[in-house]
């Protein structure tokens, strides 16, 4: 059978499928890229299953039956030609894969990263936020749902689940990582939300495996690029940026003692960038975003105890021009005036949808 008639034949199931935040426009050509288990397959599979299925065409850059198999350019070309092929995804697909895009009324190109010049619509997928999760979560009653949110991250695959996720998680990594690149996410994880340089993640590494000081920049670089981790700068220090992996319970996963406060805070500032907010931190202080307003991530911590640091710290908050003041904790709820700065802590689930409110 023809490489492409075996791609149309294939009866792709997408069950138990969650509608995202953000979906698939109706027109234009579309690059719909980001992280690996974010969900894209998931997506245009879905988009799929609402057109008509002849005159589709799903091509899957991952299929085993293309290791030993090439597609060509003419060859696609010539398919969607001959039966009128209306809308061509390519999945999983790598610049270069085709030496041009074929002409097709419409195309969707299937990325970790975003594609190069202006001829595509992007469309950037994250993992899931709070609310996503609790759409795809149906398993426990809303009480405990940041319970299970913490345990199961924000990865679509895995926040269905009700059990334990770390069998889940260990699959997950095998499937989308090399062996090196999983020692380097370990490396990763035990250095979560610090402040590094891309040399000290080559000397912690050379330390712990066989490493070329190439392959490990140029690794920084695409999980960069692709959203794997995150360097945030820092307005009070200039050592070093924050690195942050893109999901909080992988990096709980590949460590043996990570406390909750890590993942509490990775946590906050995860949400800050899926909801598109321009931020740095400001040292161990908390996130200051574009707009002045400091982020303080503080679980546990009573309004008194708060109220106290504050005090403390406010001819720093003076210093770097803060405005307002923002707690995020797990259940607490207060605020309270120093001077002209207004201080206000809100639960997570509460804080993280005012967030998104504001910015749409």
């Amino acid at each position: 059978m023809d490489l492409l008639e075996y791609f149309q034949n294939q009866k792709y199931a997408n069950e138990n499928y969650v509608v995202r935040k953000h979906q698939i426009p109706e027109q234009g050509d579309i690059n719909l890229y980001g992280v690996r288990g974010s969900g894209k397959t998931a997506m245009v599979l879905d988009f799929l299953e609402h057109l008509e299925e002849e005159n589709t065409l799903y091509v899957d850059f991952d299929d085993p039956n293309m290791i030993f198999a090439t597609l060509s350019l003419d060859s696609i070309q010539s398919f969607i030609t001959l039966h009128d092929i209306k809308v061509l995804v390519l999945d999983h697909f790598q610049a270069g894969s085709l030496p041009a895009y074929p002409r097709v009324d419409r195309l969707i190109v299937v990325t970790r990263t975003k594609l190069p010049g202006g001829s595509f619509n992007p469309l950037a997928l994250f993992p899931l936020d709070y609310e996503e999760f609790l759409a795809f979560d149906k398993t426990v009653v809303a009480t405990n749902a940041f319970n299970h949110f913490l345990r199961s991250g924000t990865l679509p695959a895995l926040s269905q689940l009700s059990k334990s996720t770390s069998t889940a998680m260990n699959a997950f990594l095998r499937s989308r990582f090399d062996l090196n690149e999983q020692k380097l996410l370990v490396l990763l994880a035990n250095h979560h939300t610090k402040h590094l340089t891309t040399h000290q993640i080559f000397t912690f590494a050379k330390e712990r495996f066989k490493v070329s000081k190439d392959w490990l920049y140029r690794t920084i670089k695409h999980f960069k690029e692709e959203g794997v981790i995150f360097f945030i700068d820092d307005k009070y220090q200039k050592s070093g940026k924050k690195m942050l992996l893109f999901d909080f319970a992988l990096a709980k996963h590949l460590t043996t003692g990570q406390p909750f406060i890590t993942q509490f805070d990775t946590m906050v500032a995860l949400a800050l960038i899926k909801h598109g907010i321009r931020f740095k931190t400001l040292s161990i202080h908390g996130y200051i975003t574009h707009d002045n307003e400091l982020i303080i991530p503080a679980p546990f911590e009573s309004e008194e105890s708060i109220w106290a640091k504050s005090q403390k710290k406010f001819s720093l908050y003076k210093k770097h021009g803060v405005k307002k003041i923002t707690i995020v904790t797990v259940a607490n709820s207060y605020e309270y005036q120093i001077e002209k700065i207004h201080f206000e802590a809100l639960p997570f689930y509460e804080w993280t949808v005012l967030e998104e409110e504001e910015e749409f």
